[in-house]
């Protein structure tokens, strides 16, 4: 199992509003994605990084997925390059079942 951080900083601070619908229109590819467990979109309390974390089931699928061309597409959106962090994830705890 493999995290991601991904991570979009801004001078300026990003629209919460703004970013929650970014998060829901872009939320239907990753639903029932092959390989990913989950995908959160976060903004940090300053309002200056929006950050989306990832869990996958398969390290191999995790890395290849964050191609050159998504991150241009990306920063696209976001409005700025991202910072990608891959992470060993060590222990995972999931109440989502209970």
């Amino acid at each position: 199992m493999i995290g991601v951080l991904v991570t979009f900083t801004q001078a300026e601070k990003f629209d919460p509003s703004a970013l929650a619908k970014t998060a829901d229109e872009l939320r239907e590819p990753f639903e029932g994605m092959p390989g990913l467990r989950f995908k959160s979109f976060m903004l940090d309390e300053a309002g200056l990084q929006a950050r989306n974390f990832y869990v996958w089931d398969d390290e191999e699928k995790g890395r290849s997925f964050f191609t050159e061309e998504l991150v241009e597409k990306v920063t696209g959106i976001y409005g700025t390059r991202p910072e990608i962090e891959y992470l060993e994830i060590v222990g995972f705890v999931d109440n989502s079942g209970t």
